[in-house]
């Protein structure tokens, strides 16, 4: 086997391993838990680092093992799947740490960092993923994985969630299924790129393709939380902190999203999406979520259900620049998918912090947070700039391209979406911050949970701080050449490379 081959195996194995050993641990191992969890996600660093280096140079990563005639199981680097998999990896990283910090002394914890392990190694091998079989493999491991973390807690809450997720997401990917099984049926094997095919086919089986494409969509819109297949990211809200992070800025929202970028550009292709008149109801269905998110957002008191409504609607940001064609509306949707994860974390970070550290769980309580935690605070108030849009920080970036995209595609309805998204945002995040810097502390009963003369836990602390940082430097440093809108705007280009 090839070195660069391997190298896509060891990224797979470098989460897998620790979390199948993980499971074979007893409880009270802590210390080779925490290693193995730690050990696991810088390899997974580094590897993915390695790979990245090696690209750049002009090295090919592949690996492909025959399961049939026809059905291969395909591993594969392209720059849509790195810059992915670069997000999965760091951001593992920083949630593992702040998870050993969150849930110390806690429960059931040799599970949860075992199917921690689990969940990133299937959003890795979805990043990874080189045909649409391998995909969709992933793609339902991530739907198992996750679940015995939706119902970590174990209380009614916790299982009625996980039962909800399951209700949601095994229908959607049993319609990925089906659309899957149909695009084998009219095409064959799909590898990610060869656009060529469903072009050749469309003229004869124009019907077919577009129920195979909504078929596909509607699948991956369920993890992508398009209205109305939204209902169960709210519910999910009562797992744990870092769990709530991990879906809302890598995996399970994310998956969906990336799916929905490598459906329209890497299987049908732009061009035919555009002329099988294909990407006009996402477009709808996605402008729609967007306010629909916001204004749920803005009615929400709970912490963490503002902030999934919130993801509702950024999310779907993604979804609409993908159906803008345009390679400045394509670049605003892949950057925003590293954007809008590092500044979702972050605010699932403080949410968690403020929780672990006062016991607040709703915005009502926050008067004055910002002076008892201002390190975590100031953090998530970058990062809720960043969500309304306002520069420097990475959100406005997004925002920015996307609408320059709708201008150019002269679908200016979607510029009025973006302004309208942006005064709901303010109207629900801006609150946050004024109770949190502007308001008197009110008198609290609770022991705080604090590490010596910081504001919370080292381990908590760190994470957010991180985070919050990217934040910011990916708006600040956004024209650099080694900036995630410049790997955006050099995906897009490769999409509409050969396009008249």
């Amino acid at each position: 086997m090839e070195m660069n081959s391997l190298l896509l195996l060891l990224i797979l194995i470098s989460s897998l391993i620790p979390g199948i050993v993980i499971l074979l641990l007893e409880e009270k191992q802590v210390l080779a838990r925490n290693f193995l969890n730690l050990f696991g996600a810088i390899a997974k660093v580094v590897l993915v680092a390695w790979v990245f280096a090696g690209y750049l140079r002009g090295e090919s990563y592949t690996f492909i093992f025959g399961l049939a005639p026809d059905l291969t199981f395909a591993l594969h680097i392209d720059q849509l799947g790195l810059l992915f998999a670069t997000l999965s990896s760091v951001l593992w990283l920083v949630t593992t740490i702040y998870a050993i910090g969150y849930l110390k002394g806690g429960k059931h914890q040799r599970r949860f960092f075992a199917f921690f392990s689990l969940c990133v190694t299937s959003s890795t091998g979805i990043a990874l993923s080189g045909n649409v079989l391998t995909f969709f493999v992933f793609y339902e491991f991530l739907t198992l994985s996750t679940y015995p973390l939706v119902v970590h807690r174990g209380d009614d809450k916790a299982v009625e969630a996980g039962r909800t997720y399951l209700w949601y997401t095994i229908g959607g990917g049993t319609v990925l299924f089906l659309g899957v099984v149909g695009l084998f049926v009219l095409a064959g094997p799909i590898y990610f790129g060869q656009t060529e095919i469903i072009a050749s086919l469309a003229p004869e089986n124009g019907l077919q393709l577009t129920i195979v494409f909504f078929l596909m969509l509607s699948g991956l819109a369920v993890k992508a939380a398009i209205f109305p297949l939204h209902g169960w990211l709210p519910i999910s809200m009562v797992a744990p902190a870092p769990v709530s992070a991990l879906l809302h800025a890598v995996a399970v929202v994310k998956a969906g999203a990336f799916g929905i970028i490598r459906l329209v550009y890497d299987i049908y292709g732009v061009q035919t999406s555009e002329q099988m008149n294909l990407l006009t109801p996402l477009a709808i269905f996605a402008g729609f979520t967007i306010i629909y998110g916001s204004v749920k957002a803005f009615y929400q008191d709970d912490f963490k259900k503002r902030l999934a409504y919130s993801t509702i609607s950024q999310l779907s940001y993604i979804a609409l620049g993908v159906a803008i064609t345009g390679v400045l509306s394509t670049t605003g949707a892949i950057v925003h998918l590293v954007h809008q994860g590092i500044m979702k974390i972050t605010m699932f970070f403080a949410a968690g912090n403020v929780a672990e550290t006062y016991g607040y769980y709703r915005i009502s309580q926050l008067n004055g947070i910002g002076r008892r935690m201002p390190i975590t605070m100031v953090a998530f108030t970058i990062a809720a700039f960043g969500m309304i849009g306002l520069p420097p920080v990475a959100g406005f970036v997004s925002k920015w391209y996307l609408g320059l995209g709708a201008v150019e595609a002269e679908t200016y309805w979607v510029v009025l979406v973006l302004l309208a998204s942006s005064a709901l945002n303010a109207a629900y995040f801006l609150p946050i911050v004024y109770r949190a810097w502007f308001c008197e502390p009110e008198p609290s009963t609770i022991q705080p949970r604090c590490s010596g003369r910081w504001e919370t836990e080292a381990l908590l602390l760190i994470p957010v701080l991180l985070t919050g940082l990217f934040s910011l430097a990916a708006g600040l440093f956004a024209a650099s050449t080694n900036s995630p809108l410049y790997f955006a705007r050099e995906i897009a280009d490769r999409f509409y490379l050969h396009l008249p």
